[in-house]
């Protein structure tokens, strides 16, 4: 936690005022049982109405300023404990936003998101309780325990057992409970998880008829999660009835104790009850601090996982300051390139490729042979372990990252989209992109027509992930996006699966005809997609295993060749049935 409070230093006036106005009203407090004393021994023992009078205007001035006091250190707690969450929030968004492919991959989305928002609002509960009552209550209760000592010594020796005795039940169980909410939030990240996964894949769900699987899961996991939180407040729970036990205890002392003085005639009425009161008040402080210790509890656990996703340093790192101004014929060169990721098998091994600038380059193999990770090497979304990925002749690690993307047009293998309309998502490619240029860049990619047609035409919304979409319509558009920045270098990581021949065939020939020196990766299942490249790479098991047009390696490549028979067999076996 102590790691996280650096977000507070743009509220240190509010952080400063909320707890001074919580120990004004507190002052008030402790003068409240004197007041009472007063008003039973001076104003009814002598039976003085006007004294009594006084005395309750006093109490009715001191409650009215202590609830202005209470409600002005409430508003600046608020105001500190949002903009602690705010800047945290952004801070750890921001951070995750550096971090890698594979460092994501290693911390899992569904807890990434816990800690952004329940994680991060439950820190933000705790700072707003923190500055409350940190010092509120440690002020009355030690508060308490003097002016007890000062209306009778012997009665207030009660105060100095009782209240070190609470305190270590306090202690003791807040202690005890830190582990169990770690493993509570561990217990929520699973069922984020399972929820994520079912909301993302209910369509194959229910296209297998997995449902009461599914159900039967995430009741597992929910079961999981509501012992850990019984546990965890089983173990709370005792904290409220012990310190009540106690308090009680203490006042039938003090009733006990104090009656024996009053028949001895060293202490009056009033001082008992005043005694009463503070202990009272006591009891009161102790259980908001029981309740202020159970809330930081909950949030330590928060604040450590939290910092464990800050304690990740990036494995990407970007060292490069001033842009990089190279020439080289070569558009990309892979010099000895291995990638390790996930295990310790590696996922390429030792490839050596040089593609001259404004080839068509087709990448094809098996599943898991390693084509998505080839080029993804390209834009830097995962550091290769050993050798070097150059674009223009430079190591593509000395570009500044932004500059390196700038050069690069990705099309990734699942077609995401973002809510708004088709003209915001295609200017995440270029934001300054004319009506013309967009325009441009869907015919290119086969999307003009479609387009057009929609109510609104480029103004047609776009549901949260394209679901409003076709998946052949969602590949077009990130295409069209990726298009309309005119990159040096475009990869299309088997962007074009749901696409028609025909539709893939003049997707092609339209990026050829209409990019300049353009150096095209098109990474696919389907040979007929690559055929015509002037490079095929053909991959198997994260090795090079042929490279060359298509019918050199038909001819000369046992993998692709078993790949393309298997491919026509399928075709004509289509045909036959048809």
């Amino acid at each position: 936690m102590k790691k996280l409070l650096k977000y507070l230093k743009n509220y240190i006036k509010e952080s400063i005022f909320a707890p001074l106005f919580k120990m004004l009203e507190a002052s008030f407090e402790l003068t409240v049982p004197l007041v009472v004393a007063a008003i039973i021994d001076k104003g009814i023992a002598n039976m003085d109405k006007p004294l009594v009078y006084k005395l309750l205007f006093v109490l009715i001035g001191l409650a009215l300023v202590g609830f202005a006091s209470a409600c002005t250190a409430q508003y600046f707690a608020a105001k500190a404990a949002i903009g602690f969450s705010k800047e945290l929030r952004s801070d750890l968004f921001r951070h995750i936003n550096t971090l890698s492919y594979s460092d994501i991959d290693r911390l899992g989305t569904s807890t990434l998101i816990t800690r952004l928002t329940a994680d991060v609002n439950q820190t933000q509960t705790a700072v707003n309780l923190f500055l409350r009552l940190f010092l509120r209550s440690p002020f009355i209760v030690i508060g308490a325990v003097i002016m007890a000592f000062t209306v009778d010594t012997k009665v207030a020796l009660i105060f100095a057992v009782s209240i070190p005795l609470l305190i270590a039940i306090v202690f003791g169980i807040m202690f005890g409970s830190v582990p169990i909410y770690k493993k509570v939030q561990k217990r929520l990240d699973a069922v984020l998880k399972i929820t994520r996964e079912n909301l993302s894949g209910v369509r194959v769900i229910r296209a297998f008829n997995h449902q009461q699987k599914e159900i039967e899961d995430f009741e597992e996991h929910s079961e999981e999660l509501k012992k850990a939180q019984l546990f965890g407040g089983k173990i709370s729970a005792f904290m409220n009835p012990i310190t009540y036990v106690i308090v009680n205890v203490s006042i039938l002392l003090i009733i006990w104790s104090g009656g024996k003085q009053v028949d001895a005639g060293r202490l009056s009425q009033g001082d008992v009850v005043a005694l009463i009161n503070y202990m009272t008040q006591v009891l009161i402080e102790i259980v908001k601090l029981a309740n202020l210790i159970i809330n930081l509890t909950k949030s330590m656990a928060s604040a450590s996982r939290i910092s464990e996703v800050f304690e990740v340093k990036a494995s990407l790192t970007d060292d490069g300051n001033t842009p990089v101004n190279s020439q080289s014929e070569y558009a990309v060169e892979f010099e000895n390139v291995s990638v390790i990721y996930g295990s310790a098998e590696k996922s390429l091994d030792s490839l050596n490729i040089k593609i001259p600038k404004g080839s068509t380059v087709g990448i094809i193999g098996g599943t898991g042979s390693g084509k998505t990770t080839l080029v993804n090497t390209i834009p830097r979304f995962y550091d290769v372990s050993e050798g070097a990925v150059k674009v223009n002749g430079t190591d593509v690690r000395k570009y500044p990252i932004s500059q390196l993307r700038n050069m690069i047009g990705v099309v990734p293998q699942y077609a995401v989209l973002v809510s708004g309309t088709v003209r915001n998502n295609i200017k995440w490619g270029k934001t300054d992109a004319t009506d013309d240029e967009i325009l441009s860049a869907l015919e290119i990619a086969q999307a003009k027509d479609f387009v057009l047609e929609k109510d609104g035409g480029l103004d047609a919304p776009i549901q949260q992930g394209g679901k409003n979409l076709s998946g052949g319509q969602r590949q077009r558009l990130t295409i069209a996006r990726a298009l309309v920045k005119k990159p040096e270098i475009l990869i299309l990581d088997d962007s074009a699966s749901a696409l028609d021949f025909a539709t893939d065939a003049r997707l092609r020939r339209a990026i050829k005809n209409n990019t300049d020196n353009m150096t095209v990766f098109i990474v696919s299942q389907r040979f007929s997609t690559i055929r015509n490249a002037d490079i095929i790479i053909v991959l198997d098991d994260g090795d090079v295993v042929g490279i060359g047009k298509h019918d050199e390696l038909f001819e000369n490549c046992d993998v692709y060749r078993e790949i393309c028979t298997s491919q026509l067999y399928a075709k004509e076996e289509v045909s036959a049935n048809a």
